[in-house]
């Protein structure tokens, strides 16, 4: 069995400034070291100070998005060239608000991967289902129809993402999903990867949707959850190490 060492996110979102940023990363660089590996994706106009306060630390940076064009008249798109200038390691694709506010299809998210890995970026692929969707039965189609088309697009190099399963009912709404209900669609997602390439068990399935330090550790104790893409747990950093602890 292939023992794989767990992955915590810190997804920003629209959040931050040059105050608060200062005090959340030295906050997460004073809690070192952690046992699993540690990243922070934050807004386009911070990545700059953020490589530079993370330089030669254990603590990773990423974007959270990346354009799936190499350059050219795209206005206000960033490309994966641009974020490896900055030492990102990883680019968040697929996000459901993405999905849902910008009309993202699951093969432009796919489109996406392909960009960032083109430029040596680990995209977190995200997929998810609605609460409609659950109370509907539809969840597994939903998510294996979502990552089916990074599949196709990305052929053996899938076995370089990380995916990141959130359902949408459980981000920012304080409900989340037993660990039971994340870890049946983990291995439904391990399953459908293990059919694509032979990596499938080394890659890390991340868990996200109101995670916080008092249902991390069981969550990331399920057999097929390697750790999870925090949301408002991120913003603090005693709440966003204390998660990142329950990964170890």
């Amino acid at each position: 069995m292939t023992t794989r060492r767990k992955l915590v996110v810190g997804n920003w979102k629209m959040h931050g400034s040059h105050a608060a940023n200062a005090d959340l990363l030295q906050g997460i660089l004073a809690a070192r070291p952690f046992v699993g590996e540690v990243a922070v994706c934050v807004p386009f106009p911070y990545l700059s100070e953020v490589a530079v306060t993370l330089a030669n630390s254990s603590v990773a940076w990423g974007s959270q998005d990346v354009s799936a064009h190499a350059q050219g008249a795209y206005t206000g798109e960033v490309s994966a060239a641009m974020l490896a200038e900055f030492g990102c390691r990883y680019a968040i694709v697929g996000h459901s608000e993405r999905r849902a506010y910008h009309a993202e299809s699951d093969q432009l998210v796919a489109d996406k991967a392909k960009a960032a890995l083109a430029k040596g970026l680990t995209p977190i692929v995200c997929v998810g289902e609605t609460l409609e969707q659950r109370e509907a039965g539809e969840t597994e189609a939903v998510v294996k129809r979502q990552l089916s088309a990074v599949i196709h697009t990305l052929g053996q190099c899938i076995g370089e993402v990380v995916v990141a399963y959130e359902p949408v009912w459980a981000i920012g709404t304080g409900r989340t999903a037993s660990p039971e209900q994340a870890q049946a669609v983990h291995a439904v997602l391990r399953a459908q990867l293990a059919a694509a390439t032979p990596r499938a068990t080394e890659m890390k399935l991340l868990y996200g949707g109101s995670v916080k330090a008092d249902n991390a550790a069981v969550l990331f104790s399920q057999a097929d959850i390697d750790g999870g893409l925090i949301g408002g747990a991120a913003l603090k950093a005693a709440d966003f190490v204390a998660v990142a602890r329950a990964a170890g």
